[in-house]
């Protein structure tokens, strides 16, 4: 907010100087205070266009700057940054406007454009992990605040309920339904689920069908079982999701997509480009010829369909929906998942770029120290329900984010139960909370106004108050470039920030103060402001803003 205000103002001197200005330039705050509160390299970057020396060409600038009173002071530095000194008067300006606003940091900057997230697409052969629950807060953070921008974003989560792994679901759930009724199994089958949620899926079962499942034929009794897995595991995953305040636009079934022929279409897509060939009784695509690092088999030589093919059908799917821009949020395990996807929409003549790839990398979650070890298979799983019932969903959500999507993430559980300023999402609702406290105490005395007043916001000129205004007038600029750049952690980084800055100013004034009543309310206008600006943030993240802790 304020950078565009000096941008503009940079600009506006620009052309009464009636100066060249279509390079882009900057402006920036320094990271050493002593270069003044912003800088901008618009000097150095105009002055060739100009046909003068930066230094000349910074000076006219100053010199026609120094006509607005909103500047304290102008100086120029090293090789021709223009550095600026602010007036209170400045601040107090952009104050008032960002208090004004109903949606601050609102914005059309996305122009409307339709964008797919697609994020957790977990097998649904049993309940969501921490890893889908990095990727939930990640996509649905990510989503929030691309929306909040102006962008047409949909969540959507792809199912996938074909193939050899739901096969062995339903294999594991009928040898548990077997336990149930007294037959002895023996060891169970090391590449079966063992967690015990296959256990309470077979107990579900019989209390609705006891044995005359058993009474189906082989295929059909197969078939059921995979099914009512399906069902009641996917139901288990959308509740999970709802509970960590994840709810997805669209639920796409691989199953479904075969069933509709599509699967089929690219197949005669990609025979018809001629990009594919026989070889050892397969069929395959010949993506080398596109960029990937090796051929890939389409259809196998007893006539089963590779899981690559429906992932290439279903982001077609995608295209023909009217998505401008294919986003998949990945584990670190689908690296090369991305070659063969863009070597297909080469082959088959679609602009790659649309499609985008984010890689979340491994979590680890640590107790006491120690690393909690986890594996499907042998029922070792830390689920995302677990996760929520020991630290909260608001704890969760925000220790997810709070890490680039590039980086490891150790899950911290003494930290995040922990009701400490060392606990940085307890630190920022305890901010939010204090505020509450202030205003509330406020009006207990009578201090607290019916309407804030534009007259008092001059009563506002401590250093500490003009920092925390700054931090609140980076917020629209923040995320815009969160949403351009797919990078939500800088969110939670700037929150921290604001909520220091009130810590300390808190600890430093006081706020209420019956014997000084305009400057009491003038600090209780600004509260009132940060609270507003705190409370969009814990919405952007999907975590709560509690009044009370």
């Amino acid at each position: 907010m304020i950078k565009e205000l000096l941008h503009k103002n940079i600009v506006e001197a620009l052309d009464n100087l009636k100066l060249n200005h279509e390079k882009e330039f900057t402006v920036e705050i320094p990271n050493n205070p002593e270069f003044g509160d912003y800088s901008t390299n618009a000097a150095l970057v105009l002055g060739k266009e100009n046909k003068m020396k930066p230094k000349d060409l910074a000076d006219k600038i100053v010199k026609e700057l120094k006509k607005n009173k909103a500047y304290k002071k102008l100086e120029i530095a090293g090789p021709g940054f223009i550095n600026f000194f602010l007036s209170p008067s400045l601040y107090q300006q952009v104050f008032w406007e960002i208090y004004k606003s109903e949606d601050y940091g609102k914005s059309d900057f996305g122009n409307q454009e339709k964008i797919l997230l697609e994020f957790v697409s977990a097998n649904p052969t049993g309940p969501l992990n921490i890893v889908s629950a990095r990727a939930a807060a990640f996509g649905d953070t990510l989503y929030r605040i691309m929306k909040y921008v102006g962008y047409a974003p949909a969540r959507e989560f792809y199912i996938n309920d074909a193939g050899n792994q739901v096969d062995i679901l339903a294999e594991s759930l009928e040898l548990r339904l077997r336990e149930i009724h007294g037959e002895k199994i023996g060891e169970f089958p090391y590449e079966a689920y063992h967690g015990e949620y296959v256990k309470h899926l077979a107990h579900r079962l019989n209390a609705l069908e006891g044995t005359r499942v058993f009474m189906l034929p082989e295929k059909d009794r197969l078939e059921h079982l995979k099914e009512f897995a399906l069902s009641e595991l996917l139901e288990m995953q959308r509740n999970s999701l709802e509970k960590f305040g994840v709810v997805f636009e669209g639920w796409v079934s691989e199953k479904a997509l075969r069933a509709e022929g599509v699967v089929e279409e690219v197949l005669s897509y990609l025979t018809e480009a001629d990009c594919t060939y026989e070889k050892e009784d397969a069929i395959w695509f010949n993506s080398t010829k596109y960029g990937d690092d090796k051929d890939r088999v389409l259809m196998k030589s007893d006539g089963s369909i590779t899981y690559f093919v429906p992932d290439v059908a279903y982001h077609l799917t995608k295209i023909q929906r009217g998505f401008t821009k294919l986003i998949d949020i990945f584990g670190p395990d689908h690296h090369g998942y991305v070659p063969r996807i863009r070597a297909a929409f080469r082959a088959l003549n679609y602009d790659d770029s649309i499609l985008e790839f984010i890689f979340l990398q491994q979590v680890n979650i640590f107790e006491s120290g120690e690393r909690v070890k986890m594996s499907k298979r042998a029922g070792k799983i830390v689920t995302m329900d677990d996760l929520i019932s020991v630290v909260g969903k608001d704890a969760a959500r925000y220790f997810f984010i709070a890490r680039k999507a590039n980086a490891h993430l150790n899950f911290d559980l003494e930290l995040a139960l922990k009701k400490n300023n060392e606990n940085p999402v307890y630190y920022c609702q305890y901010a939010h909370a204090r505020i509450c406290s202030i205003i509330k105490k406020a009006r207990s005395e009578k201090i607290y106004p019916k309407h804030f007043k534009k007259e008092m916001i001059k009563k506002l000129n401590k250093p500490e108050e003009l920092a925390l205004i700054q931090k609140m007038a980076d917020l629209p600029e923040l995320l815009i470039l969160i949403a351009v750049h797919r990078e939500p952690h800088r969110l939670t980084t700037y929150i921290e920030e604001l909520a220091s800055l009130l810590h300390h100013y808190y600890e430093k004034y006081q706020i209420v103060n019956v014997k000084n009543l305009a400057l009491s309310q003038a600090r209780l206008m600004l509260l009132y402001t940060v609270r507003k600006v705190m409370q969009i943030c814990f919405e952007l993240m999907g975590i709560s803003a509690p009044e009370t802790m």
